[in-house]
C-alpha cells in the first residue's frame, strides 16, 4: 500500500496525502458478517451532548471481526478496507463452509492459509497470521491482537502498524515491549497473532481539508475561551480572555498536567511508554 500526494488543482489538494487501496480486494462485504449503527452524534439517551465533535459523517457498515481465533483455519480469500478500522481486515473460508473476519497482517496475501495452534504440538510452522501461544513463540518476533489473560479475546494491538516484540521470558511470563515503548509483562498461555498489523503507513496520511473530516464524523473544535460561560468555565469576558483559571474540561475537571485515570496496578509495567 503505497500513499498519493496528488498535484495540487485546487488549494484542499495541496497538503492531501492519501493512501492508495487499488491493492485491496475488489469485494463488496460479507451480509452475516456486518451490522448497522445509528448515528446518535454524540447525544445520550437524553438527547444531550455528551461527546463533542460527532455529527455526520458518510453512512458506513461494520463489520463483525473474530477476535478470539478459536481453532480458526482457512484460506484468505480478500484483503478488505474497514471504514470502522485503521487496518485493513481478511476474509477467511474455513473448512465448515462459514466465513470469518480478521485483521490482516503486513504480508498477508490471497491465497495464504492461516489456522490456530494453541495446543502443544511438534509441527508449529511460523507463519504471518497463525495464532500461538506466548510460550511457543522464539524470542524477537513481532505479534498483534493479544490479550493479558489467557483465553480472552485479543484487545492489544489491533490499530494499524501496532505491535509487540517478545523480548524475554520466564518461569510464568513473557515480556512484550508494545509499539508505544511501554515494557509489559504477559502470561505465557496468552494467544497471539504473528505478524504487525497492516497499512502502517495510515499515520503519515493528511486529510488536505475540513470537509474530509466532515465525511469522517467529526465535527468543529470550538475552544472553550470562544463560548458563552454558560457553555464552558472558560467562556464569558470582556473581549478576548485566556479563560482567567487552569485549563478545565466543560465539567470543570483537569484538563492539563493533572492525572484524572483511576488508580490501577502497575505492577506487569517494567518500563512506560516513551513521550510521543
Amino acid at each position: 500500500m503505497l500513499l498519493i500526494k496528488k498535484k495540487p488543482v485546487t488549494p484542499s489538494e495541496r497538503h492531501t496525502v492519501l493512501l492508495d487501496r487499488s491493492d485491496l480486494s475488489k469485494v463488496k462485504p460479507l451480509k452475516e458478517k456486518t451490522s448497522s449503527f445509528k448515528n446518535k452524534a454524540g447525544r445520550n439517551n437524553q438527547g444531550k451532548i455528551t461527546v463533542y465533535t460527532k455529527g455526520g459523517g458518510h453512512k458506513k457498515k461494520y463489520r463483525q471481526l473474530d477476535f478470539e481465533r478459536k481453532k480458526l483455519s482457512g484460506i484468505v480469500e480478500a484483503i478488505e478496507y474497514d471504514p470502522y478500522r485503521t487496518g485493513n481486515i481478511a476474509r477467511i473460508y474455513c473448512s465448515e463452509k462459514k466465513h470469518h473476519y480478521i485483521l490482516a497482517p503486513k504480508g498477508l496475501e490471497v491465497g495464504h492459509f492461516v489456522q490456530t495452534f494453541t495446543e502443544s504440538t511438534n509441527e508449529i510452522v511460523f507463519k504471518i497470521g497463525n495464532v500461538y501461544r506466548l510460550k511457543d513463540l522464539p524470542l524477537g518476533l513481532f505479534v498483534h491482537n493479544f490479550s493479558f489473560l489467557a483465553g480472552q479475546q485479543g484487545k492489544i494491538a489491533r490499530a494499524a502498524g501496532t505491535f509487540g516484540q517478545i523480548i524475554s521470558k520466564n518461569d510464568k511470563y513473557c515480556r512484550v515491549r508494545l509499539s508505544s515503548g511501554e515494557h509489559r509483562f504477559f502470561l505465557l498461555d496468552t494467544e497471539a497473532t504473528l505478524g504487525v498489523v497492516s497499512n502502517n503507513l495510515h499515520k503519515l496520511t493528511s486529510l488536505g481539508k475540513a470537509g474530509r473530516s466532515r465525511w469522517l464524523n467529526r465535527r468543529p473544535i470550538v475552544r472553550g475561551v470562544a463560548m458563552n460561560p454558560v457553555d464552558h468555565p472558560h467562556g464569558g469576558g470582556e473581549g478576548k480572555t485566556s479563560g482567567g483559571r487552569p485549563s478545565v474540561t466543560p465539567w470543570g475537571f483537569p484538563a492539563k498536567g493533572r492525572p484524572t485515570r483511576k488508580k490501577k496496578s502497575h505492577r506487569f509495567i517494567i518500563k512506560n511508554k516513551k513521550n510521543v
